[in-house]
């Protein structure tokens, strides 16, 4: 007996049962003996559950602490398909489930569990530089200070200037200018996103591409503010950093009349 083996896109591992005492008809050679489930192999990116589970992922990365009902509502499946998303990438480390907070438990009805992702499933979306960059920034620090790392960072971000200057030179309002700048660095990969603030825009990059370095080096955190201030031709304030351990690098962007000072409004809060 011949057995022959191929991998099928839907059902796994397969093979094909040839006979060669029996007749060479249709319906033999059409025969397909699916092995035992333990030979599989775990549900991937390539199947459906996993380009589910991917956009998922995107949706929490851009949106952190958002409900099933949220997401349900993005992917356009029941909150039940949702949750066992959820359930499944939670049993592998990927999200994080919260119970509301005290200013959700206002009001009539059980407010719903949010959720994130953990540093797992952001390890997933890949870093830039990681270990040889910061050995590179270890051996600068020690031969040239502070200093150096920071001409090192300011000479980084050069290329991420131009690319950002020329995506708000036709913006006009903070907002507008947040927008272009998200739609500039997205394509850097950090998944940026822009909101209305009261007295201006606000900035929101939900994925660093140098996090791990820049939790050892801030440097490069700073100069990368110092592009977004000389872009905007305004100062802005960096409210909070991935690499300090917040989920979301966040940039307040003033109007040319604001105080400087970062208010959200009613719709923000």
């Amino acid at each position: 007996m011949l057995v022959l083996s191929a991998r099928s896109p839907v059902i796994g591992e397969v093979s094909h049962v040839i006979d060669p005492a029996l007749p060479r008809t249709e319906e033999i050679s059409n025969t397909w003996v699916v092995e035992k489930d333990a030979t599989r192999q775990p549900t991937g990116c390539n199947s459906r559950d996993g380009d589910t589970r991917a956009r998922v992922a995107k949706f929490l990365l851009e949106n952190v602490n958002s409900t099933a009902r949220q997401l349900a509502a993005h992917l356009d499946i029941t909150p039940v398909a949702v949750r066992k998303h959820l359930d499944a990438m939670m049993s592998e480390g990927l999200v994080t489930s919260h119970a509301p907070s005290s200013k959700s438990l206002r009001g009539r009805g059980r407010p719903a569990r949010t959720y994130r992702l953990t540093h797992a499933a952001h390890e997933t979306f890949g870093h830039h530089y990681d270990d040889l960059a910061t050995q590179a920034l270890r051996w600068i620090h020690h031969h040239g200070g502070s200093t150096a790392v920071s001409a090192f960072a300011a000479q980084q971000v050069s290329d991420l200037e131009e690319q950002c200057r020329t995506a708000v030179a036709d913006a006009g309002t903070p907002l507008d200018k947040a927008e272009a700048l998200a739609e500039a660095l997205s394509a850097e990969g950090y998944a940026a996103t822009a909101t209305a603030l009261a007295n201006g825009g606000q900035l929101c990059q939900h994925h660093c591409p140098v996090a791990h370095v820049a939790a050892e080096f801030p440097q490069l955190c700073e100069a990368e503010t110092e592009v977004i201030s000389r872009v905007v031709g305004n100062h802005v304030q960096r409210l909070a950093t991935i690499a300090n351990g917040d989920g979301v690098c966040t940039t307040y962007i003033p109007s040319a009349q604001g105080d400087g000072t970062a208010t959200q409004t009613d719709n923000d809060r």
